[in-house]
């Protein structure tokens, strides 16, 4: 018989302390977007993208509706091109490479680095073709790509990388903030991310003015002004016309507010991870803890992971599996040809990966609640 937990739940996320706290500023925010009757690409925004530049050091800023259409923007702003590859790691939320289909390219899938889930520089390397012309590193979890080894391949294969680094705010190399490592990168603001919003919006990051104008023109149906259309700059990086890609100035208002306690939530969120790494480390039936400075999830690999989390829930503890299925095996690729066992580390990943609440709000007490549980799982209680 299982033993139903005394305990309150513990949700796998939650803000709402956070929301309390920062509500009257909020309120505010969006009083001010209501009584100007301006909803959209408006003055929040504008400040928001001001903002986001000051913080992570980008010359420019492009708030989107989310960070998968920062990403498809990105990419055809970049110079992406009707069938042209871009490599991605096969191990990644399925915009990384859905978002080059919907730009127009053709994803060519690689193996992970087992430590860092991040592209592996040699499979990249090997993934290449005549027909390759970007590199996407993706910067997952708590740890960001190899980039110094990925900016190798690139420049003996002369190819432009594009980041996906829409969970990597905060993340630097060598004082440079991710997504400024190569033509540009996106961030998003789900709700759950590092720096989230009450909804969609996203944001693409470079030092390319060109990218830059150009993104901001391909979000707003390729308009630079008022009526012009597709202008020369946008007809050179893309044979497509732009789309409606606009952030509204609500969600603007609520990461404004949110941006101010960035640099504590990402202190919390580390220490968090911190007292799970001293609870979780050499633990029974846990093969790996996470590493790294900004924790946007913190993942653990896991023996019987699906049976973890489901003693996990039965207690009323909140779960997510990053990622279930590994990209090349996703039916929306099956024309690509790939097949179980063509990129391993992918796919162990897929099958032992589980990751822990974490999030500012979360509780001392619960980090002990959450590793009592494991520790209870793995000992032969309530299995």
């Amino acid at each position: 018989m299982k033993i139903q937990s005394t305990r309150a739940p513990v949700p796998f996320f939650s803000q709402r302390a956070t929301f309390e706290a920062l509500w009257p500023r909020i309120a505010d925010g969006l009083d001010e977007v209501l009584d100007g009757g301006k909803f959209s690409h408006g003055r929040a925004v504008a400040a928001l993208e001001a903002d986001l530049a000051a913080w992570t050091g980008a010359r420019h800023v492009i708030g989107v509706n989310s960070g998968t259409d920062a990403l498809v923007l990105l990419l055809r702003a970049a110079g992406l091109r009707p069938g042209d590859e871009v490599v991605v790691p096969a191990f990644s939320f399925v915009a990384s490479a859905s978002a080059v289909v919907l730009a127009g390219g053709r994803p060519r899938f690689a193996d992970i680095d087992p430590e860092t889930y991040a592209l592996d520089p040699a499979a990249a390397s090997a993934a290449v073709t005549g027909r390759t012309r970007m590199l996407m590193p993706v910067h997952l979890f708590s740890r960001m790509a190899d980039m110094d080894a990925l900016g190798a391949v690139a420049g003996a294969h002369d190819l432009r990388i594009v980041e996906d680094s829409a969970e990597a705010i905060g993340m630097r190399h060598r004082g440079t903030h991710a997504g400024l490592l190569g033509a540009g990168g996106v961030l998003s603001f789900f709700p759950s991310k590092t720096l989230g919003a009450i909804g969609d919006a996203g944001a693409v990051l470079t030092d390319d003015p060109y990218i830059a104008e150009t993104v901001a023109a391909l979000r707003h149906h390729g308009r630079p002004g008022p009526s012009l259309h597709n202008f020369p700059a946008i007809a050179t990086a893309s044979a497509l016309p732009g789309t409606n890609s606009k952030m509204d100035d609500l969600q603007a208002e609520v990461l404004r507010a949110k941006l101010g306690r960035l640099d504590a939530d990402i202190a919390r969120r580390a220490a968090l991870a911190e007292a799970y790494t001293a609870r979780l480390t050499g633990a029974p039936g846990i093969r790996k803890v996470p590493t790294g400075s900004v924790f946007y999830v913190y993942l653990i690999e896991a023996d019987d992971r699906d049976g973890l989390a489901a003693h996990l829930a039965a207690r009323g503890i909140g779960t997510e599996v990053y990622y279930p299925r590994p990209l090349h095996l996703q039916p929306c690729f099956a024309d690509l040809g790939h097949r179980a066992g063509d990129f391993p580390h992918a796919e162990a990943a897929c099958a032992r990966t589980l990751a822990l609440p974490l999030y500012p709000d979360l509780a001392d007490g619960d980090v002990g609640v959450v590793c009592d549980a494991i520790d209870d799982f793995y000992r032969g209680g309530n299995r």
